[in-house]
């Protein structure tokens, strides 16, 4: 059997992940994507498949500010956590997207926790 490459790998993790992991109304899901120098989190409800409310390291506020990508990336957590907040969320499913719990995306997860969301 030939090795499946790192993209395809993270894809089928995902979909392994994605068969429990669902956002409702009450509970929306928290989607984490990790590029090579970015890191981009929504938090969407399936039911309807929109999502209400979004971070990311490109944006405005993240841009021009130095730092390893994991401390952007705890930025990135806490700013999605405030947003929210704001807009009336509390409790999250957390949805990791296939990428190992480790790094940038523990970082964030980890901020949001401390932000005061629930999950």
């Amino acid at each position: 059997m030939a090795k499946m490459a790192p993209r395809q790998a993270r894809i089928r993790r995902h979909m392994r992940v994605r068969k429990k992991v669902t956002g409702i109304a009450e509970r929306p899901r928290l989607a984490v994507f990790r590029s090579l120098n970015h890191i981009y989190a929504q938090v969407i409800d399936d039911q309807t498949g929109r999502a209400l409310v979004s971070a990311c390291s490109l944006e405005k506020e993240l841009r021009g500010e130095a730092g390893k990508k994991t401390e952007k990336a705890k930025k990135v957590g806490t700013l999605l956590a405030q947003r929210a907040l704001a807009s009336g969320i509390n409790t999250v499913v957390f949805d990791r997207g296939g990428f190992i719990y480790h790094g940038r995306v523990k970082a964030l997860a980890e901020a949001a926790r401390e932000g005061g969301l629930q999950f």
